[in-house]
């Protein structure tokens, strides 16, 4: 049995989970999200818990067991408290700033960069330099963070590009140049 799967999933205060046909649909005080799952897979609703459980045991329902439970879990925590990525730009003239519901980026190239604004995420610029991409979708938010750190890749000789707030970058030795003859 799946060690995520079997574990019972707890609706919090405030949070609606209603089941039909082979939908779970989350509505809390942030948003509503719905989750669709396979056949294999039953859910259901005991008391303050959900149970995700399994017909077979063939290797599709096993690994289709602890997704769906983890996508119930992550959309009653994001309909909850919601999800929130925060990105740095580093290197010299990199900015950003809000224009409406835009996100417009200077980057190094010979134009500005513009994302708009998905409807449920929301994005927020502080000191040009850091951007907060949050929303109660967790797939969501991560998509638009990585679309964000898409458009500047960090280079590894100098640093420079967007990134997440705390990731590592593995920095290469540059050039070394010709000895002295």
């Amino acid at each position: 049995m799946s060690r995520i799967g079997k574990q019972p999933i707890e609706i919090k205060d405030g949070v609606n989970v209603k089941i039909e046909n082979r939908t779970v649909i989350v509505e809390g005080p942030k948003g509503v999200l719905s989750i669709e799952y396979k056949r294999p897979i039953e859910v259901s609703v005991e008391g303050k818990e959900i149970l995700v459980t399994r017909k077979s045991d063939t290797k599709l329902a096993r690994s289709f067991h602890g997704l769906y439970r983890s996508l119930i879990s992550n959309a009653i925590e994001g309909v909850t408290e919601g999800y929130t990525k925060d990105l740095e730009i580093m290197g010299i003239g990199y900015r950003a700033e809000m224009r409406g519901k835009d996100l417009v980026m200077i980057l190094g190239y010979s134009h500005p960069i513009t994302i708009s604004c998905p409807e449920g995420v929301t994005m927020t610029v502080e000191d040009q330099t850091k951007i907060k991409v949050t929303g109660f979708d967790k797939h969501l938010v991560g998509m638009v963070a990585a679309q964000i750190k898409e458009k500047r890749k960090v280079e590894p000789y100098k640093g420079k590009g967007i990134r997440y707030v705390g990731e590592q970058v593995r920095r290469k030795a540059g050039k070394a140049g010709k000895a002295a003859e």
